[in-house]
């Protein structure tokens, strides 16, 4: 993000307010905030407010466009203004991460004056104008209520222990129970009391599975001396407010928690245990992530760009310089040779200046709309010798017709630089494989896939069968400079270009690649049909059916995959029996006394394969079907141990996608 001068004292207020509108675009990507369920708001040091998420329309009643340009006041009231400026002149001088409760004298203001309790999560973003003050916002009334009915239930408990007073605790459980935090107490030795809906959704445990059960089960094993210290300060009648660490579900994943934990006393005024409202915020945290990652990227790329231009006009000294002494040497052999040298070297150093411009999304563009399968076919006429003899290409476009809007010679630069990878990852040879097909990703996709939005996309499928690469490279492989090769075999700038363009092109890029087991690129570009005037190809609708009575046995390494997975499937009525390898699959179908109807199991997995698996159930459970899903393509699974021709669901997949795959599979 560039520098934003000072305004003009002759500006107007609504030309103020349209830079703030146009710096507030380039620092936060929408699709980002509207993936969190709180209200986020960005303002600068000055509290001027640059975003919002529709989430803060909805709390404060203000439209997005009133609240930019606007101060962040404008939301607190009027009593609460002065704490509020103190909180954030703190904030501005010690700047970390920080959330703050109502016990703080943290209220919101709503536009029709309305005054409510307010939770509050600050985060610090750099840039280039200072720091960035990003607020989450959420509205807890809902709890404020709920502490207060605790509250008053333990006051009557010590005054009536009759009829009416257990009814009222009974409708007091209902209360708690629909509160989406986890409401959990536990005595002082950490032994579980309570449980209520939002705990359960939260962990996955039943309260008859863990009531009575040490809540030391839900840590993790590096922070298993976490809640003896915790429950010590509660027994001395300290509370503990807005506390982040990790807890462990059913299934085994790790999420972030914010809690706060308050002593219980008996009617005595003794304290006897513990109630904790805990909230997963591992979503909130991935945005925070997600952004961080994001600026960095921007401003390396800032970087890059003002490099390589500074960089351009050196190298075109050079090159005028040396062009200049050519004609005025003679014809003696060193000169010449070191003045061809120079010039070498000073087109080297132009290649790199261009790839660099490419990552930083300058480089200039001629846009066109342009079938990618034809495009294909010439730059296919280059790979051969590219590739050598010993590599088997393979194109296959899976749709009859793929336009999109980009620049020719850019998408011909990034099939050849994933050409070039896959060629240095297959030294002895194998198969090089490049795809297109369309794809078409819903609302609900995109909320998982920040920041694609919905809609139409053309896929192009890079893909080989070398020595793959593990997640700890595939996390940096973007970044410029960053290579797994020799010195002076690779500038660690090809796939950052390829990054820049797709970035340019208003697509995006995902990989899928395990060592040994070769490397898939998938690149997704908005389909352009409707510019080649062509109408879009929507197919025949299928009627997806409810899955009652049939049970799916889920097989899939990602926790993450695994989980959404299991959500598609249990909304749309499936009996889902999940397991993370091979081996625990065998343990679930051995034990499974029931029938299952379908396995869907992930192709590449640690340990026992997809295919090695489904062999195995063949023999236990003839009458099941199966169905694979794999992030490598259709072409390059074979060479993972299946058949051509086998029911194969390509990731990412839709929920759509997914239920049309079962569909198809089940008789």
């Amino acid at each position: 993000m560039g520098k934003m001068n000072p305004p003009d004292r002759r500006e107007g207020a609504e030309d103020v307010v349209g830079r703030l509108r146009n710096l507030a675009v380039s620092l936060l990507s929408p699709g980002l905030l509207e993936a969190i369920p709180d209200a986020i708001v960005a303002v600068n040091r000055q509290g001027v407010i640059l975003q919002a998420n529709s989430q803060t329309e909805d709390m404060f009643g203000y439209p997005r466009e009133e609240l930019i340009g606007q101060r962040i006041e404008i939301l607190v009231p009027d009593r609460y203004r002065e704490q509020h400026l103190r909180h954030r002149d703190h904030f501005i001088d010690q700047p970390k991460t920080r959330r703050m409760g109502p016990g703080l004298g943290l209220w919101g203001r709503r536009r029709d004056g309305s005054e409510f309790p307010v939770e509050i999560s600050l985060s610090p973003v750099p840039t280039d104008n200072g720091i960035v003050v990003l607020s989450a916002i959420r509205d807890v009334s809902d709890r404020k209520q709920i502490e207060e009915q605790l509250r008053r239930a333990n006051d009557e408990l010590a005054e009536r222990k009759n009829r009416q007073l257990w009814e009222y605790q009974n409708r007091l459980a209902l209360i708690v129970d629909s509160s989406q935090d986890a409401i959990i107490g536990k005595d002082l030795d950490g032994i579980i009391t309570h449980w209520n809906k939002g705990a359960e959704n939260i962990y996955g445990y039943k309260a008859e599975e863990i009531i009575g059960k040490s809540i030391t089960m839900l840590a993790p094993a590096d922070r298993q001396d976490e809640i003896p210290k915790i429950l010590e300060s509660i027994s001395n009648g300290q509370r503990l407010e807005h506390f982040e660490t990790v807890r462990v579900t059913k299934d085994g994943r790790q999420l972030n928690i914010s809690i706060s934990i308050s002593p219980i006393h008996n009617a005595a005024g003794v304290i006897v245990g513990a109630s904790t409202i805990a909230r997963n915020i591992t979503a909130q945290k991935k945005a925070e992530d997600q952004l961080r990652q994001s600026q960095k990227m921007e401003a390396v790329g800032r970087l890059a760009g003002g490099i390589a231009h500074d960089f351009n006009n050196i190298l075109g000294i050079i090159t005028m310089c040396a062009e200049l002494l050519r004609g005025h040497v003679t014809s003696e052999e060193l000169p010449l040779e070191l003045i061809a040298h120079i010039r070498d070297a000073s087109k080297r150093g132009a290649s790199l200046t261009r790839q660099l411009l490419a990552f930083s999304r300058k480089q200039p563009t001629q846009s066109k709309v342009l079938d990618l399968n034809d495009r294909l076919k010439e730059v296919g006429k280059l790979l051969r010798p590219l590739m050598g003899d010993d590599v088997n290409i393979l194109l296959l476009p899976r749709s009859e017709l793929a336009f999109v809007q980009a620049d020719p010679g850019q998408l011909d630069q990034i099939v050849l630089n994933l050409a070039v990878n896959s060629r240095d990852a297959m030294p002895r040879g194998g198969k090089f494989v490049i795809e297109t097909a369309t794809a078409e990703f819903d609302d609900e996709f995109v909320r998982q896939h920040p920041p694609m939005k919905p809609g139409r996309y053309v896929m192009l499928a890079v893909s080989d069968n070398g020595s793959g690469m593990d997640a700890a490279t595939v996390s940096h492989i973007f970044e410029p400079f960053f290579t797994t090769k020799e010195i002076g075999k690779g500038t660690g700038l090809g796939l950052a270009t390829v990054y820049g363009i797709v970035q340019q092109s208003g697509g995006h890029i995902w990989v899928y690649s395990e060592p040994g087991r070769g490397t898939t690129f998938k690149v997704y570009l908005p389909c352009a049909d409707d510019k080649a005037g062509l109408a879009l190809e929507t197919g025949d609708q299928v009627v997806i059916r409810r899955g009652e009575g049939t049970t799916i046995l889920l097989v899939e390494d990602d926790p993450v995959m695994r989980r959404l997975s299991r959500q598609m499937l249990a909304a749309q009525g499936y009996s889902v029996i999940e397991a993370e390898d091979g081996k625990s699959a065998l343990a679930q179908a051995a034990s499974n006394p029931g029938r299952i109807d379908l396995v869907l199991t992930d192709v590449v997995m640690q340990g026992i394969s997809g295919p090695e698996l489904v062999l195995r159930l063949m023999d236990t459970h003839p009458e099941t079907r199966f169905l694979y899903m794999s992030g490598y393509t259709g072409e390059l699974v074979v060479d993972h141990g299946l058949s051509e021709g086998i029911a194969l669901l390509e990731k990412p997949f839709t929920r759509a996608a997914l239920l049309g795959a079962i569909q198809a599979a089940l008789p």
